[in-house]
């Protein structure tokens, strides 16, 4: 096994003190130009790699943020195999972090002991955390100093934390009433989980939104909830719309993974969108251009939701944001081949 090389090889190589050494490392000036590109190429040649343990004890900074998704089996890698949009907003926190010399560290949501422990294990600098987490988890952080920002939290108890997010409850009124507009007045909903995920809830009254505004009633035997956000809920959804006696002539569905699994269970059937069902999505993610019939969709840049995550808890790392600050991206409705007017 090749021997680690360490500051004090450096020194002897480039014949200067291990101190200077550490200067050079540390962006301090205080050697000749000459010696500092001594103690460079010294480094360069010998192929010396910092011990970032060491540093950050040091330094009591460690360049990881850690990022916190919920989880499925208590594990995340089940979540990120079925929804594409979690893969699109830690792409999007990545590319960022990764620009300002950090990383990244990925764990499912947890209870507050075993979030406490992890944060001081890894020496985490900051925290994005994706959707909710129990009702205790955020006054029992405080004591942690840990700078946090949320993704997609409407939560009263959380209003003292740095956001990001989009105004849900607007593209549920835009889906919604782009399908009204088109003639249909049988319009379901389906989300993931509208009894406990604030998101859904904010998807779904402005769904009720758009009926009210039309005239239209609300009518609950059109409603369903797909438990998750992912193609066999989605599909399942689909085979419960085809048992209902009173069928909708509309659906919208609270992410695009749910309306493409309940668009295979409606073709397997024997029906055609738009003809027999128009169907509007929510995310815009890319496999949503390439379905059959490409998706009609509420879009939001998910991968600018992460990025701007990733920006947001580095300002307040570095102090520039001390107070909570709310970022409330931009939606758009993107019409595609899944509606047609009736």
């Amino acid at each position: 096994m090749k021997k680690k090389v360490t500051i004090r090889d450096i020194a002897k190589y480039a014949g200067v003190s291990s101190t200077t050494v550490s200067y050079v490392l540390n962006g301090i000036n205080k050697m000749s130009e000459e010696t500092k590109e001594r103690v460079l190429q010294a480094i360069k040649e010998l192929d010396y790699q910092p011990d970032f343990t060491a540093i950050s004890l040091s330094k009591k900074r460690s360049n990881i943020i850690g990022v916190m998704i919920p989880t499925m089996n208590a594990s995340h890698e089940p979540t990120l195999k079925v929804d594409q949009s979690y893969t699109e907003f830690i792409g999007g926190i990545e590319s960022v972090l990764r620009q300002q010399g950090y990383d990244l560290l990925i764990s499912g949501i947890r209870d507050t002991v075993d979030c406490k422990n992890w944060i001081q294990k890894r020496n985490l600098d900051g925290l994005i955390i994706f959707g909710l987490t129990p009702e205790n988890f955020y006054e029992e952080m405080k004591s942690m100093d840990t700078p946090i920002v949320l993704i997609d939290n409407y939560e009263e108890s959380t209003k003292h934390y740095s956001k990001v997010g989009i105004d849900d409850e607007l593209g549920g009124y835009l889906a919604t009433k782009h399908l009204i507009d088109r003639g249909h007045i049988r319009i379901s909903f389906v989300g993931h989980d509208i009894t406990n995920i604030s998101v859904d809830l904010n998807r779904i009254n402005g769904f009720i939104r758009a009926l009210h505004e039309a005239d239209l009633s609300v009518d609950e035997n059109l409603i369903f909830d797909g438990k998750g956000s992912f193609l066999e809920a989605g599909y399942e959804m689909g085979m419960k719309i085809l048992e209902i006696r009173e069928k909708p002539t509309a659906i919208f569905a609270s992410s695009d993974i749910l309306a493409i699994g309940i668009i295979k269970a409606l073709q397997e059937h024997g029906k055609e969108v738009p003809k027999d069902y128009a169907i509007v999505g929510f995310d815009n993610l890319p496999v949503s251009r390439y379905s059959s019939p490409s998706l009609t969709t509420i879009s939001q840049v998910i991968f600018n939701k992460g990025a701007a995550a990733a920006q947001l808890i580095l300002d307040m790392i570095t102090r520039e944001s001390l107070e909570p600050v709310n970022i409330t991206l931009p939606i758009e409705l993107i019409i595609r081949e899944s509606t047609r007017a009736t």
